[in-house]
């Protein structure tokens, strides 16, 4: 269970992905974003750059890891919490299980691709430990409105 003064800093951080994401549309990229959580402080944070970067992989969150990964000078990072906008794909949670994140943090589900909880359970396989705590629907209906604007936009 999760305190309320825990939900407060959630919201917080989650606002910051949500600004992220803002500047991911702004760019023409899919409208997400994330930030890296340790002992309090920001240490990393992205959004998607799959277009402008020409790289399948520029996602938000493996972004924010690699930025929190030069901050800290170790891509272990224990005890870390990530925020995203948007249910992370198996990609993501494969990197947030090799970066041995403690806890993740997203708005809205992603019925086609989400590898946490809508199409696959990928952060609690079998023999896998640490399995990474997972609190969903933080800004939820902010993170969905961004991304239909987005699409309803493009179309």
């Amino acid at each position: 269970m999760v305190s309320p003064n825990q939900q407060e800093l959630d919201r917080q951080y989650m606002l910051s992905a949500l600004r992220l994401a803002q500047q991911a549309a702004d760019d023409g990229e899919v409208p997400v974003g994330s930030v890296v959580v340790l002992n309090g402080a920001v240490i990393g944070q992205g959004r998607n750059r799959c277009v402008n970067d020409c790289d399948p992989s520029a996602h938000a969150e493996i972004l924010a890891l690699k930025s929190a990964a030069q901050s800290i000078k170790n891509y272990r990072l224990d005890g870390a919490t990530l925020y995203v906008t948007l249910e992370p794909c198996l990609m993501c949670c494969g990197a947030l299980l090799q970066a041995r994140v403690a806890r993740l943090v997203f708005g809205a589900r992603e019925s086609r691709t989400g590898g946490v909880v809508s199409v696959h359970d990928s952060l609690r396989i079998a023999g896998v430990e640490p399995h990474v705590a997972v609190s969903e629907g933080v800004c939820a209906e902010e993170s969905t409105e961004l991304l239909q604007r987005f699409f309803k936009e493009r179309r």
